[in-house]
């Protein structure tokens, strides 16, 4: 069983969503002060929906906290629902193309998609963000950082090459679109009204990169320790996420053998300095000690103002899809959820490997290897 594990519980437009993690070492400093930026921050980017303008989400922690410490014991998070209102919504009959409705319904026996659509919702990422806010404390604590921004959106790209880590984040913080680079952040936002003009939708990828990580996090040995399948695993099990790749991803099947491997020039102090980073930070399912580089690529969201055909589930009579309150773009938005999905996945990982059930046990551990590593 994995050190670290995590739950999450609500629904859309129930009372609250609830998460609960498990394995969190003794004495990380903790208080919602942690948490709430990013909820903040989910919530942000232009082309969201009328529900932005409705919550304002915060966090409460229930358990696992003693004096603003960490105690061992698993923490229960909560962020309340201000829009709540599930047994007075109406059914939905009319399920949406691309959505969970129809095939919800039929695996689960039910009559009305709204028992579905409820819990499949982006909603729920709101307490895998605020999981992932306590997990960038931990990965705090041995100089680790993750940041997600958005590469592309619609038919637009960003450049961001050459931009340090620090730049990336302010930049992307200061954009509307969460884009590094400020001429595609206003080509994107014409895209995005472009699509809400023709009651479309628009998709797009997001980058999270990671630094700081210990050489060996994941391993070889078995398909389910691999660090890099884990990522794509928990990146792909975000709402409307239809691809992932590391480093150079697709590119590398275009390119020769000796155009995509990194060469190792030295190994200075027990790092291996590289060419390049095509691999993203990874070989043989394990970190090499480049910084972690993941994308993802999000479709447009399903729900469209010019809703597409579909098949009444109680008449079986052509209709179009319901319209539920949604975004024309929440590709900003998932940048901050990849950045926390990836957070977890590294908390997790930087457990297994070097345990500890305080921090200060954990900061030893990672020290006393990194020390081992210089000395090699």
């Amino acid at each position: 069983m994995p050190q670290l594990r995590y739950f999450t519980a609500g629904e859309s437009h129930g009372p609250a969503l609830i998460g609960i993690i498990e394995g969190l070492p003794a004495g990380l400093k903790l208080s919602p002060a942690n948490i709430n930026p990013d909820l903040a921050r989910r919530q942000k980017g232009y082309g969201r929906g009328g529900r932005m303008k409705l919550e304002t989400d915060t966090a409460e922690i229930l358990s696992g906290l003693r004096l603003g410490e960490t105690i061992g014991s698993p923490v229960t998070l909560l962020v309340r629902n201000k829009d709540f209102k599930i047994n007075e919504l109406p059914p939905v009959t009319k399920p949406r193309p691309g959505h969970a409705d129809l095939t919800g319904v039929l695996k689960y026996d039910r009559q009305d998609a709204r028992d579905i659509l409820e819990r499949a919702s982006a909603r729920e990422t709101t307490m895998r963000v605020a999981i992932g806010a306590v997990c960038k404390v931990l990965l705090a604590e041995v100089g680790m950082d993750v940041v997600g921004h958005i590469v592309e959106l619609g038919p637009v790209k960003a450049q961001t090459d050459g931009l340090t880590l620090a730049q990336i984040r302010e930049r992307s913080e200061a954009s509307e679109v969460r884009c590094a680079d400020p001429i595609a952040s206003a080509k994107m936002i014409e895209a995005i009204d472009a699509a809400k003009s023709e009651g479309d939708t628009l998709g797009g990828v997001f980058e999270v990169v990671a630094t700081g990580a210990p050489i060996g996090l994941g391993s070889h040995v078995q398909w389910d320790r691999k660090l890099d399948a884990n990522l794509a695993r928990a990146l792909m099990s975000i709402q409307a996420i239809k691809g992932v790749e590391t480093g150079l991803g697709f590119e590398a099947a275009r390119r020769f053998g000796s155009q995509v491997h990194d060469e190792i020039l030295s190994l200075e102090g027990g790092e291996p300095v590289r060419t390049h980073n095509h691999a993203g930070g990874f070989e043989g399912g394990m970190t090499n000690g480049q910084p972690i580089v993941v994308r993802a690529a999000m479709k447009p969201l399903s729900t469209l103002m010019k809703p597409m055909r579909s098949v009444d589930i109680q008449t079986g009579a052509e209709v179009r899809g319901a319209v539920e309150r949604s975004d024309v773009c929440a590709a900003p938005a998932a940048a901050v959820i990849g950045e926390a999905v990836v957070a977890m996945e590294l908390a997790a990982a930087l457990l297994d490997k070097f345990g500890g059930d305080s921090v200060r046990e954990l900061r030893r551990n990672v020290e006393s290897y990194r020390a081992t590593c210089q000395r090699w």
